[in-house]
């Protein structure tokens, strides 16, 4: 079972998404809230897999909002999802550098939506390929942290190559394929350079391949 929270700070919204997942055999929705105040508390009171998360918010914003949930070790298996009414925009930039896993345009058609919370919750980033060159070519001129910059020094060279591909959107799957690997070698190299970088997931991991060039964004 999928336990998911709401953020939003519009009613009907949340009773809509609500409805839509609470019909599901394998989804529970267990909190909402209209801030992310509120929402830290329901989080670490209900514990959810998943949170769906409004990016701007009265009190404290989406951003900040996982900036906290990415930082408290007792939350370090909850998933963040922005929701976003205008698609890509800086501000979705900066929550996936503070620990999102992907974002959300509120307007998604609903077999989407439910689709995209169980990418979430199983640990794939929300991340199309064409929206992460978006990504990379708009906001990527923010240097990396130094953890970063060490973590990626340390990288094996099958590792990088794992990296590089997995930022282009590819699966465990299909990294295996590429690389003429095992899927749980692949699944390895990721695991392994994802703990090198302190990355919290994929989303972060792909920003960080852009950000180190291990990537170079292509015009679409």
């Amino acid at each position: 079972m999928i336990r998911i929270m709401l953020l939003d700070d519009q009613p009907l919204l949340r009773n809509g998404f609500r409805t839509l997942l609470d019909a599901e055999d394998d989804m529970q929705v267990v909190a909402e809230g209209a801030n992310g105040k509120e929402g830290l508390a329901l989080a670490r009171q209900h514990r959810p897999d998943l949170a769906l998360v409004d990016i701007q918010m009265p009190v404290m914003d989406g951003i900040e909002t996982t900036r906290h949930i990415a930082a408290d070790p007792e939350l370090a298996g909850m998933r963040v999802v922005i929701l976003t009414n205008y698609g890509f925009d800086e501000y979705v930039f900066h929550a996936l550098r503070a620990g999102a896993a992907g974002f959300l345009v509120k307007d998604i058609e609903p077999d989407d939506l439910l689709h995209s919370v169980r990418v979430a919750a199983r640990g794939d980033a929300l991340l199309a390929p064409s929206i992460t060159k978006m990504l990379i070519s708009r906001y990527v001129a923010q240097p990396l942290g130094p953890e970063a910059s060490a973590g990626m020094a340390e990288l094996t060279n099958r590792e990088r190559e794992a990296v590089a591909l997995a930022a282009q959107g590819l699966s465990n799957d299909e990294i295996a394929d590429q690389m003429v690997i095992s899927p749980l070698t692949a699944k390895t190299h990721v695991n392994r350079a994802m703990t090198k970088l302190q990355a919290r997931d994929r989303a972060q991991l792909v920003v960080f391949a852009y950000e180190a060039g291990l990537v170079t964004p292509r015009n679409r």
